[in-house]
């Protein structure tokens, strides 16, 4: 009998975005869940001080709640291994994993960790990535730093922190660059990281579902802008909504929607043959497919080089149209739409 999985959740967000106080939440509540957070954060705001004592010896340490916590000693893979290891020997007990980013990490190659490694994937299920932004600094942080582009990219669920210290405007203008960067994920405001645990665990962000969550204003704003052209395309230069004029973000998102058939080998040569140039700058990608010849939804995920799919419930009486979703750094969104174009059947 194959045992479950251990859920993993990974944790990231620019300095003084409230990862800290989210985590000590999860570290001091009774929420009757036992958690594994992995530190890999060095600087003044270590979570250590407060509210752990450090084994040096271990660098595990039990909490009263039943949480552990432990620093990355080597890398990721060997930690998560270890922890595994001691779980299954009755040495520690928990019943998921948090792992916390550095603030300046990207958190795609702590994504690619569950997928590249087979003990880590034998044994653990990447749940989600959470991105914390600082309602207050996030604007100036996209603008100068890639990494605070990369880690909103990468997010299944962003969390706006701080908001009471900017106008309302400027939440919705933070909320709508987001969107456009990253229309699958989901985004709350809360205070200071207080955020209510079901929000934050068991998102299935990494699920091969058929759904595919794309933020529904983005898709509106794209068609109002576009009626005579069958792609949603991002808003770029021409757009004319009054908060975009000043950000032209590296990271930004484009959909492919289309109600002809894919000719499945053609797609994936195509899918492939992008995945292989320009891998390293897709941060995301997601995609509920009608192909040619297979009555069922077909529903593909990617991160980076890493793409997976699987046939999902039969399309039955919905119309069969195909979208995907493209979250990445510079893409050339004319060659991938004309390519997609391509590889659809006559």
């Amino acid at each position: 009998m194959s045992t479950p999985l251990i859920p993993a959740t990974i944790l990231t967000g620019f300095l003084g975005s409230g990862k800290t106080t989210l985590l000590k939440r999860v570290l001091s509540e009774a929420h009757g869940s036992r958690i594994a957070v992995i530190e890999n954060e060095f600087g003044e705001e270590n979570i250590d001080n407060d509210i752990l004592v450090q084994d040096s010896e271990q660098q595990i340490v039990q909490m009263s709640n039943g949480c552990i916590c432990c620093t990355i000693r080597e890398d990721l893979r060997a930690t998560l291994a270890d922890l595994a290891a001691r779980r299954r020997k009755g040495e520690l007990m928990f019943d998921r994993v948090m792992i916390e980013t550095t603030g300046v990490a990207d958190p795609g190659p702590v994504a690619q960790t569950f997928f590249m490694d087979d003990e880590v994937a034998s044994q653990y299920l990447l749940d989600s990535v959470l991105t914390l932004v600082d309602a207050k600094h996030a604007q100036q942080q996209l603008d100068s730093r890639l990494e605070a582009q990369r880690q909103v990219g990468f997010a299944d669920q962003i969390f706006i922190s701080k908001a009471d210290l900017v106008s309302a405007d400027d939440v919705a203008a933070l909320q709508h660059r987001l969107a456009h960067m990253n229309p699958r994920a989901k985004q709350s405001v809360v205070h200071f990281g207080e955020v209510p645990l079901n929000q934050v665990l068991d998102l299935r962000g990494f699920n091969l579902n058929a759904k595919l969550d794309i933020d529904p204003e983005f898709l509106k704003a794209d068609e109002h802008d576009h009626d005579h052209d069958h792609h949603d395309h991002a808003h770029g230069e021409h757009c004319d909504h009054p908060h975009h004029h000043h950000h032209d973000d590296d990271v930004k998102s484009f959909v492919f929607r289309s109600d002809k058939a894919f000719d499945p080998a053609k797609l994936e040569d195509f899918l492939g043959a992008i995945v292989q140039i320009y891998g390293p700058r897709m941060l995301r990608y997601k995609g509920v497919l009608n192909m040619k010849g297979i009555d069922r939804k077909v529903v593909f995920q990617g991160v980076h080089q890493l793409m997976g799919s699987d046939l999902a419930a039969p399309w039955g009486n919905e119309p069969r149209q195909s979208k995907l979703v493209f979250i990445g750094i510079d893409l050339p969104r004319d060659v991938i739409l004309q390519g997609l174009e391509q590889a659809l059947t006559a």
